[in-house]
């Protein structure tokens, strides 16, 4: 339970706020129904009934609880446009992630963009990793360890100028095309660094799988804790060409301007999310720290 505690903590808008409370007291009561059958338990008190009908009980109070989960979730979703949502990553486990339910199209250049907020140390872990079929790190964003921020394209790697993991929102693009390997990167609007020769002349294959949250070591699996993005993550967009640093800048500082990205935009709608990650509202330039 103290994950969940630890996540309520993490938390506070009022929204939440109201969601924590009604959590905790339910917590509280699951914690006291189990402790009073563990000590009858160990008193030998039970008999076959009356441990069923206990059990009956906590599994009811569970049912209760997803429900009015659900049902506050619901309400928050209602009235919210489909791209206004972020995904958190509480904890470092390699159970936690979200998957993209669009795979990737063969690319020749791309530029993915997101904001991002997280202090892990050390390192943030994997903000995505797409793997195909015999290449898990096609298309991998990580900082694990004491490493700096790398983009990894078919195993290649460049290493990014990106310092994030001060607790605040940041907005980051990294854009790259296969003619001679040429990436730039981009932190909240501003060009940040370039390079060549980052995997020049290979396509980014299709058919693969795009994961939020973990890194791959398999395709869709083998996540290992170590490498696991721990912070908030939202607007993930992927486009299949190479994005102006006016377009960049419209993105991070939310111009009407703006766009989506053509090959995956950020939608409710297009995210499974699995292991307990969970989805807030997030008004990107409004709630910047």
């Amino acid at each position: 339970l103290a994950p969940l505690q630890q996540f309520s903590r993490m938390n506070s808008s009022s929204q939440t706020n109201n969601l924590k409370d009604i959590l905790q007291n339910k917590i509280d009561d699951l914690e006291k129904q189990v402790l009073s059958r563990v000590n009858s338990l160990e008193e030998g008190k039970f008999n076959p009934k009356n441990e069923s009908e206990e059990r009956g009980k906590i599994e009811s109070t569970l049912t209760s609880l997803h429900q009015r989960i659900s049902d506050l979730e619901k309400g928050q979703k209602d009235n919210r446009p489909p791209d206004r949502f972020q995904l958190t990553f509480p904890l470092r486990t390699n159970y936690m992630y979200a998957k993209v339910k669009k795979s990737l199209p063969e690319m020749y250049a791309f530029s993915v963009c997101m904001w991002m907020k997280s202090n892990a140390s050390p390192g943030m872990g994997t903000p995505f990793s797409y793997a195909v079929p015999g290449q898990a790190n096609e298309l991998v964003l990580i900082e694990w360890g004491n490493n700096p921020m790398e983009i990894l394209i078919n195993d290649k790697v460049a290493k990014l100028p990106f310092v994030i993991n001060d607790g605040k929102w940041h907005h980051i693009c990294v854009t790259w095309t296969t003619r001679d390997g040429v990436w730039e990167a981009y932190q909240d609007g501003t060009q940040t660094g370039s390079g060549e020769n980052l995997a020049p002349y290979h396509p980014i294959k299709p058919q693969g799988v795009l994961v939020l949250g973990q890194e791959q070591d398999t395709l869709g699996g083998g996540f290992d804790a170590t490498q696991a993005f721990v912070g908030e993550l939202a607007h993930f967009n992927v486009w299949d060409r190479k994005l102006s640093p006016g377009e960049v800048y419209s993105l991070a500082t939310c111009s009407t301007r703006a766009l989506s990205g053509n090959v995956i935009a950020w939608a409710e709608a297009n995210i499974d999310i699995y292991g307990g990650a969970t989805k807030w509202t997030f008004e990107a330039c409004r709630q910047l720290n």
